[in-house]
Formats: C-alpha cells, structure tokens, sequence
C-alpha cells in the first residue's frame, strides 16, 4: 500500500466515507477521487492539503514518505489531533465536520490509543472546566467512578461531566450545581435512552 490512491483509499474506508462523500467534502467531484484512488489522477497542492487535514495524517504519509499515518506536527515534537466543536448522535467522531483547531499531544501518549480534543461549551463544569477551555480525550466506552467523560444522553449534543457509578446505574456531576443539578441515570434509562460514554478526558487546556 504505498501508492497515493491506495494510502487515499484506506483513510477514506476508515473514515466509512464513500468516494461521493470524500468528493464533496474537499470539493471536487466522485469521479476525480475514483481518478486518484486508481492513481490516474495526482490532487494539487491545495486539495492535497484538504485531505491531509481531513483524515489527519502527514503530508510525508500521503506522499510515501513516512509509514506512520499519525500526523506529526511541523515542531517535530507532537502528534496533532482535531478540536471538535461539538459531538452529536449518529456522526463518527472522525467523521465531524467542526473542526475548529488542532492540538499536540506526545508521540509517547498517542500510541496508548485514540484521542480527539473538544471545546467546553456552557459554564457547568466552572470552576474547573471554563467555557472555551479544549480537553484531550482519549475515546473509551468506559470510565472509572470519579472520572470526568463525554456522555452523549439521548442522542442530543455530547456533554462533559463527571462519572459516578452507583448501585442500579450512574450519576452524571457537573462542578457547579447551579448550572447543572446531579443527574441519576438507571441501568435501564443507559440502554433506552441512551446514556454513552465516549471518553475520558486526560487533560485540559486553557487560552490565555
């Protein structure tokens, strides 16, 4: 696999993009992907990049340079991963469209799985977590009592709180109770609902 089309070819499918959901995403028509995917056809610099970002990996990846898919930052010292502006239902992570920046994480941090970054949103998480604050996530179906997750309740937008697992299901916390009262969600309301997990945060970061 060390053709351009197939590389193209592999981060679409792991995308579960088909070639018409690529095109449209970097512009240019199903036929031009089917073009590059069989290597009949070379993206320029500008759609190039467009894919690059998209699927996030290195240019070096695409062009046959580096085997590592990962995107390694133009310091050479960090892995980039997307900043998400929200997390809905049904969408893949990977497959969001609101990316709004990239952050690094270490080369060491990023080979222990699978990461994306979100914008806090809202003032229930204060004093810890601020509107505006990104947080590094590593995506799990699970967590421990007292992490802090992205749930995602009954397909509405994903939410940042802290876990508690109690008798009979979870408590779902926010740091300020008068924005967010404590919410109790039974084993049965986790899987009707449904209440999902989608990572733990790791760290956040603030703008100064």
């Amino acid at each position: 696999m060390n053709s351009f089309g197939a590389k193209l070819k592999s981060c679409r499918k792991d995308m579960s993009l088909s070639q018409k959901e690529l095109g449209q995403k970097i512009g240019v028509a199903e036929s031009t992907i089917s073009l590059y995917e069989s290597n009949k056809r070379f993206p320029d610099a500008e759609t190039l990049q467009k894919i690059s970002s998209l699927f996030n990996v290195s240019l070096d990846y695409l062009l046959g340079n580096a085997p590592c898919k990962k995107p390694v930052s133009p310091t050479g010292r960090g892995v980039r991963i997307p900043v998400l502006g929200r997390v809905v239902a049904g969408i893949p992570i990977e497959a969001v469209e609101e990316i709004l920046d990239y952050e690094e994480i270490t080369p060491e941090l990023a080979a222990t799985g699978e990461f994306f970054a979100l914008q806090v949103k809202g003032d229930s998480m204060l004093p810890k977590l601020e509107e505006g604050d990104v947080v590094i996530v590593k995506k799990q179906e699970d967590v421990e009592t007292g992490d802090i997750a992205i749930v995602l309740v009954n397909g509405d937008e994903a939410t940042i709180k802290q876990v508690k697992k109690v008798n009979g299901g979870i408590m779902l916390y926010g740091f300020n109770p008068d924005v967010y009262e404590p919410h109790f969600y039974s084993n049965q309301q986790i899987q009707e609902l449904p209440v999902r997990i989608l990572g733990k945060v790791i760290e956040s970061r603030r703008s100064w």
